[in-house]
């Protein structure tokens, strides 16, 4: 079945997930993660992005961004890839592909299901047992969001600064919805609209974006069951 070409639209945000080759490490220490971290922070200046959270794991990382173009995603994730690529391979003395072959990504309702994106990206490191609490972790953007270590280069969405009218208000409004956490079907529903490049927002949201694009941005509702065979398969 062929592949769906992935959906960039100008001003909306994005959830984008790269992982490494057959899941292979990708950051090895510190100098990796600062490094790529670098990188994007100039690359998404560079092709007019906005980041707005972020989170680098060992093998693979997530963004969620808003390009000011229509070329801004795709160009921003090839130079980011091919930069880091380079400087991968010289520092570790290999060659070759380092990651997997396609970037996944979706387009995110910028209300609820934005802010439910965040949590699920500042998460990511304490859901993988890598952390006690999400705070810990060094190299995503949760201790930004929760005002410990502002990053001057990440911009705020607009449904971020209505969870209170003062930085410490939206802090600690955000504080108290990343320890309640997304629901196992919120999180389920954000893994499978990046993994499979489906809008990720309400029925009236996605409807409102089909009129931009031919592309199909949700998935086919599941055709009649088959009869059952004799062996019950």
């Amino acid at each position: 079945m062929a592949r769906l070409p992935r959906l960039s639209l100008p001003d909306m945000p994005h959830h984008v997930l790269h992982r490494g080759n057959n899941r292979q490490t990708v950051f090895v220490d510190d100098e990796d993660f600062q490094h790529f971290s670098d990188l994007l922070r100039q690359l998404a200046q560079t092709h007019l992005v906005a980041v707005h959270a972020f989170v680098l794991m060992p093998n693979h990382f997530h963004l969620l961004i808003t390009p000011q173009t229509e070329q801004g995603l795709p160009l921003l994730m090839q130079a980011l890839g091919r930069a880091y690529v380079r400087y991968f391979n010289a520092r570790h003395g290999r060659s070759g592909t380092l990651w997997e072959g396609r970037y996944r990504s979706t387009v995110v309702e910028p209300a609820e299901p934005l802010l439910q994106c965040i949590i699920y990206i500042d998460s990511n490191p304490q859901r993988a047992g890598l952390v006690a609490k999400a705070e810990d972790y060094p190299w995503s953007s949760c201790s930004h969001h929760l005002g410990a270590k502002p990053m001057a280069w990440l911009r705020d969405p607009a449904a971020f600064w209505a969870l209170g009218n003062t930085p410490f208000a939206r802090e600690a409004r955000y504080a108290q919805m990343l320890a309640y956490g997304l629901s196992q079907r919120e999180s389920g529903a954000l893994t499978a609209a990046v993994q499979g490049g489906w809008a990720m927002g309400s029925e009236d949201f996605v409807q409102s974006l089909q009129s931009k694009t031919v592309r199909r941005l949700h998935k086919k509702s599941a055709g009649r069951p088959r009869l059952a065979t004799p062996s019950g398969e």
